[in-house]
């Protein structure tokens, strides 16, 4: 027995993205977490288990797995799978120009196992089309965000019908994030009718963060987009996303980035 669990990095941080057929030499595996990305997986072929925590799942397709960063997994599968994996890391998510990516993300939290109807195709026809897009030789980001987006959806929709999908405040406060974004905790705890404390307390259980870090992931993301894509001032922007000051929005985005905003506007021109 190990000291500690094995950790897998299977995809370059460059790309931040890996879709392809699943991996048949895969079958058995021994228990280990993944290192800083989820993974999504659509099986159509093979029979067997698939043991994530403390719970194992038998593998009866069509059906999807979708396992979080740092959960432990490993495969069982007694007979030849067929199938396809997508692979997303955090940086992926984090430079998206499609916010609904992560809102979707965010609806299957709560998920492990997802069962697809017998009759459904399309997923099987966007799984290889995105596979056929990641072999290109030039990346069509549009289209790769199109099809995952298009994925998440009818995932998203059949954990509803299952009882998966997470409808709580969690989602709200994602949706809110996405709609009307300040560097306010209050703001968003008012507008979710609970307190700052009951956020906190929240985020730190879903994203085991803070509700003032969740927020700034969303602020620095949307300011590196301001400043890469438009024209708008350092002012501006800050005066936007409810900062007070010019200077204290230029120490917000550098604790998060070690740039100052107009260093990282310079450093990708």
């Amino acid at each position: 027995m190990n000291d500690s669990i094995s950790t897998y990095n299977k995809i370059n941080a460059e790309v931040g993205i890996k879709i392809e057929p699943f991996d048949v030499t895969k079958r058995y595996t021994k228990p280990h977490k993944h290192n800083k990305y989820l993974e999504i997986i659509y099986f159509v072929k093979g029979s067997g288990f698939h043991h994530m925590d403390m719970t194992s799942h038998s593998i009866e397709p069509p059906l999807l797995f979708l396992v979080k960063k740092d959960e432990v997994h490993h495969w069982e599968i007694i007979t030849k799978p067929q199938g396809y994996v997508i692979i997303i890391k955090e940086s992926f998510l984090e430079k998206t120009l499609d916010k609904y990516i992560n809102t979707q993300l965010i609806k299957l939290s709560n998920c492990q196992k997802i069962k697809v109807e017998d009759h459904d195709s399309s997923l099987k026809f966007l799984f290889e089309a995105l596979c056929w897009e990641m072999k290109q030789l030039q990346l069509n980001q549009e289209a790769v965000e199109g099809g995952l987006k298009a994925i998440l959806s009818k995932m998203v929709k059949y954990a509803s019908a299952q009882g998966g999908e997470n409808t709580d405040k969690t989602t709200q406060f994602i949706n809110l994030l996405s709609e009307n974004l300040k560097n306010n905790v209050s703001f968003y705890a008012e507008t979710l009718n609970t307190t700052s404390q009951n956020l906190n307390a929240i985020c730190h259980k879903v994203f085991d963060k803070t509700a003032s870090d969740v927020i700034a992931e969303h602020i620095i993301r949307e300011v590196k987009r301001q400043l890469i894509y438009t024209n708008k001032s350092i002012s501006d922007i800050a005066y936007d996303l409810d900062f007070k000051d010019t200077s204290h929005f230029t120490k917000y985005f550098k604790r998060y980035t070690q740039q100052t905003p107009l260093q990282y506007k310079k450093s990708h021109l």
